[in-house]
């Protein structure tokens, strides 16, 4: 009897056993803790790469930093491969610097931010430093775009993958824990590293980079419901004195030192730990990147068999396959918070699109380096939120406390001379959106600039400009046509120059591209010279005053070393009246224009094709406006042209027509060598005779090697022609004023 009851439970034991065996095992889910650690998250990447091709999906994503970066892109939808294409083009330089395209400054921008080697923010009288390098929106408007498909999740949970990151509240010093809200936003926080770039606001709180308090969100993606921890670790361990050799090594240990003292119980709650070997690699070794990448994949697979034992997939993996769709954003309305120093109009004005429009992020961009650009508001930020079958876009500008800025550069060339300059920029001074800037420069010759503008966007704007120049030079023109030199036997003459010019303007951008404005002028012009033996030193002491109108497009990237755009501008000038010191004045006008296009070939070798031309109308012209040629590397006023291949002020005439090819070629980064053929015909009523078509007269031919440095562009350029018997080295340092 006893053995028949064994007998039966064996049997009842085994059919228990296998029912067990025919019940479908639950799949663990498994949470991927990507942790911060710049460009050192690269490895990330890499880890992700070896998880798909051992075929584990990931059920939620936590990081941290560059680890939230990397995770909100997983889990929006790309795989591994599209994540590592778009770090492999995205220019970290620019993404560093903040960099704003010279073609999204305005035409006043663009001269006043093209001038100055420092400038520092200046306020109650102290001398203050920049908040952070950069407000980081170069990296706001690419997150923006990589996550357009998901623009409208606002819960991160809802997300292809479940997401959080973790950003750091800089008031309270305490960690915040995103899950929520506009996700390029909470990724830009996450990743907000201090001093690099500015602090992000979400909700009222003042977040930067989550690295400072938590680095590594492991108990944060076990309460998402993660059954099993895969971590990835690629913050630096403390380093030794040796190690510590820039400020950025230094500034990421003091950010770490909480952070690894915390590790040891992180690590323990983690079930699969990866700590790629990436100490030879820094936060911005963004240049290795595939190092990194390759780093990281071979520190997962170290673990795979690790990761396989715990894992028992109940349904085949599938990589995700990130389709772009088209980023066409159907823009139905613009809301702009509350400004007390700028109107709607100034903003919509820089963003050169209203409510009503269908735009792409390539135009969104624009928009906010426009408004980057003006350096009015010391945080930017935007979202796209669902409305009535488009998108609002929510902007919020925070304007910038900073309204006082001074700024320093210095420059020499050979008709100016040396020069230090100093420049005071006050915003807000009078009424909303308008700008005051002076500049002095204080050298062997003394000059000045003082620019009022007020900027009304779509609107016509307003300015005021003053400028004095002076210089004092021996020149191959007497400004008298000749008359002087041929009377008195010689070839060149020693001049004192002075100009003071006043101007009132108004000015509008045309269909978005074209700057076209008009405006008059009074103009005091004395030019004199003390070695004119009997003859009156004096020559010229007039006041002028005139009319103008211009119309200008800049596309040029760079304005000395340009890679790639267009340039034109063209204006006319009439002068109609004059105290006419020579008794010789008659009504006349001046119209002059110049076309340029760059090309780059082969990434290094940039071709710049330049032609300009100019010619009097009316009555007889004084001779003291006529365009006069020669020379390099000084800043052109009135009608005074560059011309290689002759000294500074060479050769004039009341009309002209100039061609110049340059080819340079960029040996290094920011390293050039360069050269130049120019060919002109000058003469008087050129464009009546026909002379303008004819064989060039004047020709000139340069070489040179050109430095971009922190001070400016420093030129030496060796020039000659074939007409004359000497060459000329010009040298030009800083930027030209």
């Amino acid at each position: 009897m006893k053995n028949f009851i064994c007998v039966l439970l064996c049997l009842f034991l085994i059919q228990m056993i296998s029912a067990q065996d025919s019940i479908p095992k639950k799949r663990l889910k498994v949470g991927l803790v990507l942790s911060g650690g710049g460009a050192k998250g690269f490895a990330h990447i890499g880890v992700l790469r070896a998880l798909e091709k051992a075929g584990i999906k990931i059920d939620y994503i936590g990081g941290t930093s560059m680890g939230a970066v990397v995770g909100a892109l997983y889990a929006s939808g790309y795989n591994s491969t599209q994540i590592d294409s778009i770090f492999y083009n995205t220019d970290f330089d620019e993404l560093l610097q903040d960099y704003i395209p010279r073609t999204s400054k305005s035409f006043y921008e663009k001269r006043n931010d093209e001038m100055y080697a420092l400038s520092l923010p200046f306020r109650k009288l102290k001398i203050g430093i920049p908040a952070a390098l950069s407000k980081g929106m170069y990296n706001y408007n690419l997150l923006s775009k990589l996550t357009h498909k998901v623009r409208h999740v606002k819960d991160f949970t809802q997300l292809p993958i479940p997401f959080l990151c973790v950003a750091t509240d800089i008031e309270k010093g305490e960690p915040v824990v995103l899950r929520g809200g506009y996700l390029a936003q909470a990724m830009l926080a996450s990743s907000a590293f201090p001093s690099l770039f500015s602090p992000v606001e979400i909700d009222g709180k003042l977040l930067v980079d989550g690295g400072v308090v938590n680095n590594y969100p492991v108990e944060e993606v076990r309460k998402m419901g993660a059954d099993i921890i895969i971590g990835v670790d690629v913050q630096d361990d403390l380093k030794d004195r040796k190690s510590l050799n820039d400020a950025t090594r230094i500034l990421v240990q003091i950010t770490n030192l909480d952070m690894i003292k915390r590790m040891k119980e992180k690590i323990k709650i983690t079930d699969i730990y990866i700590k790629p070997d990436i100490s030879n690699y820094g936060v911005i070794s963004f240049a290795e990147g595939q190092e990194i990448i390759k780093k990281g994949e071979e520190a997962a697979m170290l673990q795979i068999d690790a990761i396989n034992k715990l894992f028992n997939p109940s349904e085949p993996f599938k990589i995700n396959n990130f389709k772009v769709e088209k980023d066409t954003l159907h823009i139905k309305s613009i809301n702009i918070n509350r400004l007390d120093n700028y109107t709607r109009a100034y903003v919509l004005g820089k963003l050169r699109f209203k409510s009503g429009t269908n735009i792409n992020y390539e135009d969104l961009k624009k928009g906010i380096n426009n408004i980057n650009a003006t350096q009015n508001f010391s945080r930017i930020s935007y979202k796209l939120e669902p409305y009535s079958n488009g998108d609002e876009l929510q902007l919020y500008l925070t304007e910038n406390p900073i309204k006082t800025f001074l700024k320093f550069g210095l420059h020499y060339d050979g008709l100016y001379k040396s020069a230090i300059l100093l420049n005071v920029t006050q915003k807000k001074s009078l009424f909303k959106n308008d700008v005051i800037s002076l500049d002095v420069g204080l050298g062997d010759n003394i000059r000045y600039n003082l620019d009022y503008y007020i900027d009304n966007g779509f609107y016509w704007s307003f300015g005021i400009k003053s400028r004095y120049n002076t210089f004092n030079k021996n020149v191959f023109t007497d400004f008298k046509d000749g008359e002087l030199l041929t009377q008195l036997g010689l070839n060149s003459i020693n001049i004192d120059f002075a100009d003071l010019t006043n101007q009132a303007y108004l000015q509008t951008v045309f269909i978005q591209k074209f700057l076209i404005g008009a405006g008059i002028e009074y103009k005091h012009l004395k030019i004199k010279s003390d070695n004119l033996g009997t003859i009156s030193p004096t020559f010229e002491k007039s006041n002028y005053a005139s009319v103008f109108g211009y119309l200008k497009y800049d596309s040029f990237d760079n304005k000395l070393f340009p890679k790639k755009g267009w340039l034109f501008s063209g204006d006319i000038q009439s002068f109609l009246y004059s105290s006419d010191y020579t008794n010789d004045f008659h009504r006349f006008s001046i119209a002059k224009g110049e076309i340029g296009v760059v090309k780059t070939f082969y990434k290094k070798t940039t071709l710049k094709i330049q032609s300009e031309a100019g010619f009097a109308m009316g009555g007889d012209s004084v001779h003291f406006f006529d365009f006069i040629l020669g020379g390099y590397g000084f800043n052109t006023i009135n009608n005074f042209r560059q011309f290689y291949g002759y000294d500074f002020l060479s050769v004039s005439a009341d009309s002209y027509i100039k061609g110049c090819i340059t080819l340079d070629y960029e040996l290094y980064k920011k390293n050039h060598i360069n050269f130049a053929a120019n060919y002109a015909n000058v003469e008087d009523d050129l464009f009546k005779t026909g002379n303008w078509f004819s064989k060039p007269k004047y020709n000139g031919y340069a070489v040179g090697y050109s430095l971009e440095s922190a001070i400016g562009p420093i030129e030496v350029k060796y020039t000659w022609s074939p007409e004359l018997n000497k060459g000329y080295t010009f040298i030009s340092v800083g930027f030209w004023f």
